[in-house]
């Protein structure tokens, strides 16, 4: 696992030596940046599920001005802020330790909102449709912003998702799907 370009290209991350993170593969995080584009650069993200921090710090290697990681689990934190260091971009850069669908409803008291979110929940646990659910209920994201949302390919999107927040793009890598919504 390396950050694949920008300011830190061909850095290695740490990565867990266990197996309960699952971190986006190398050639999917570099078809989710390509797909996005130059519209990283001077992006507020918030790196959800933060795991190893892999697509945080790619966005921020990008350009990205501000990453904001959360993960419950104090492993992955230091896992993250370690990786952060490795990077150097900790004045970019916060960890929440935190639960991801819970920490949202305090950004939104802050009045914080994000360009990009990225989301990798745990496969299989019923957390793509409460992820995408708590990122409307609590207006995440700025009018025009992406939520990124990595889930495994049994779990199905809702139909109806909402007004605010429509599919613009689907990509499969093998059991893995990536989905890209916008906020209008």
């Amino acid at each position: 696992m390396r950050i694949i370009t920008g300011k830190a290209k061909g850095l290695k991350l740490f990565t867990p030596k266990d197996d309960r993170v699952r971190p986006t593969a190398d050639r999917v995080k570099e078809s989710i940046f390509n797909i996005i584009g130059t519209k990283i650069h001077q992006a507020v993200v918030l790196d959800l599920f933060g795991g190893t921090g892999n697509l945080g710090l790619e966005a921020w290697s990008r350009g990205a001005e501000q990453v904001v990681f959360i993960d419950e689990n104090k492993n992955s934190l230091a896992l993250i802020k370690k990786n952060i260091a490795k990077v150097g971009a900790e004045k970019n850069t916060k960890t929440i330790k935190g639960d991801a669908l819970s920490v949202l409803k305090e950004f939104r008291k802050k009045g914080e909102k994000f360009d990009f979110i990225f989301a990798d929940p745990p496969y299989d646990k019923g957390l793509v449709k409460l992820v995408i659910e708590k990122i409307v209920i609590e207006e995440s994201l700025e009018v025009g912003g992406y939520l990124v949302l990595e889930h495994s390919m049994h779990e199905i999107l809702p139909l109806e998702l909402s007004v605010e927040l429509v599919v613009i793009r689907q990509e499969k890598y093998g059991e893995s799907i990536v989905t890209f919504l916008r906020w209008r």
